[in-house]
């Protein structure tokens, strides 16, 4: 487990640890509360991985694909039923990293139990930073 303190200006230091720690093919739990920075994260992996895509929440489309190798999805509204029948567990065999937003714990349980390699970033405000907390999940 690793914490990380970090402001808005200081993020892409997070980005760089993260990339340089997450294996090329990973799936990625982002935990935290509304307005927490998922999204924000997510957005700085994408540039710090040298994508010029622009990160938008997927909230609706449930997914969002950035270059070839880095996929966003958002399941707040979907249960771990729900997200079987769409197919988006067929999405997890593409090579790359899958970032999740309000990934349920049963999906979590699920996707440990199927052997792969998955990681927990939960992100805590503290006044004007956030502590990102980074675990290998096993």
């Amino acid at each position: 487990m690793k914490e990380i303190i970090a402001s808005l200006d200081e993020i892409n230091k997070v980005a760089d640890y993260l990339i340089e720690t997450i294996p090329d093919n990973a799936i990625v739990f982002l935990i935290g509360n509304l307005a927490a920075g998922k999204t924000t994260l997510t957005s700085k992996i994408v540039k710090a991985k040298g994508i010029t895509s622009t990160v938008t929440s997927p909230t609706f489309s449930l997914q969002n694909c950035y270059g070839d190798q880095l996929y966003h999805y958002d399941l707040y509204r979907i249960d771990h039923q729900e997200f079987m029948e769409l197919g988006l567990f067929e999405e997890f065999e593409k090579w790359g990293w899958h970032l999740i937003e309000w990934g349920s714990d049963e999906l979590k349980a699920f996707l440990l139990t199927v052997g792969y390699e998955l990681y927990t970033i939960t992100i805590e405000p503290i006044d004007h930073k956030r502590k990102y907390t980074i675990e290998k999940n096993s």
